[in-house]
Order: C-alpha cells, then structure tokens, then sequence
C-alpha cells in the first residue's frame, strides 16, 4: 500500500471512529433528554440522512479499496479544520446535542460557542464535510453528488428545526 493511500486509510478511519463515537453520544443523549419529557420532531428525514452518512462511508470505503483515491492533504487539512468546528459546536450543545430533532420544552437556546456566532454551526461543519472528505480523497465527483443531496436534507432539517424552534429566538 502507497503512502497515500495509507493516509487516505488513516483518514477514513479517523471519520468512521468519530462518527460511531458521535451515534452512541447522541443516543445516550436522546434517551435522557426523552426520559426528561422531551419530543421528537420530523422523524421523516432521519432516515434518509442516516443513509446518506453511511452510504457516503462506504462508498469512500470501497474507493479506497480499489484504489481510486488519491490523497490531497489540502483538504485533508481543511476537513479536519471543518471536524474542530464540528466539536466545538456539539460540545456547546453537550447533553442537548442528538442526531434527531429533539424538543425540551421550556429549555433555552444554547447561545454559546459557535451558536453566538450563527444558528447552525454544526450543519455548516456537516455541510463543509461531506465535501471535504471526498476532496480528500481525489474524487470531485463525490464530492459533488454527496453535497448535493447532503444540501437537500439539511435544507429539509433545517426548516423542521426552524419551525419548531422558531417561536424561541
């Protein structure tokens, strides 16, 4: 195996741990915020964006094993830039941060780290991401297919999310 494609390896790793690392925070997450009278909302897009994140994956995964990529550390250094903002903005949420679209009645609007700056830190991070990684790895064309239906379910999120938060801000 190339070096690169030992990075690119090292990489995809590094994004596969994290993202099953942030599935079991978000779990335990909401579970105690549903036992505490909490409620989700628009359960319709959830699985479609579980799917996109796992496809998006594995697709990488198998690129990698056929030897279709190409390691780019450019964007390999923006993506893990993108990753600390990503970090910052679910640790500002902490226990409220989920993958769902979870309700606690009466709770305020966490303000603080990325969210005094803007409403949707993390979903930029996300945004920025499902590009960047395939960038990473040599493939535009992944990049650009993954963005564009990542774009259309985030959009989707983001108004189930606004509506729902809205009479808050």
């Amino acid at each position: 195996m190339a070096f690169d494609q030992i990075l690119a390896a090292g990489l995809l790793l590094l994004v596969t741990l994290q993202r099953l690392t942030e599935l079991m925070i978000a779990s335990r997450n909401t579970r105690a915020l549903l036992a505490r009278g909490a409620y989700e909302v628009g359960r319709g897009h959830y699985p479609a964006i579980v799917f996109l994140h796992a496809a998006w994956l594995v697709v990488l995964w198998i690129f990698l094993f056929l030897g279709l990529t190409q390691f780019q550390l450019w964007f390999a250094i923006a993506y893990l830039a993108v990753l600390l903002l990503r970090v910052w903005a679910v640790a500002s949420l902490g226990r409220y941060w989920t993958t769902r679209v979870i309700v606690v009645p009466d709770a305020p609007l966490v303000r603080t780290g990325p969210y005094r700056y803007m409403r949707h830190p993390n979903y930029l991070a996300v945004l920025l991401e499902i590009a960047l990684l395939p960038l990473a790895l040599g493939s535009w064309a992944l990049a650009l297919g993954f963005s564009l239906v990542n774009a259309i379910l985030l959009a989707w999120r983001i108004k189930v999310e606004e509506a729902t938060l809205g009479d808050r801000r």
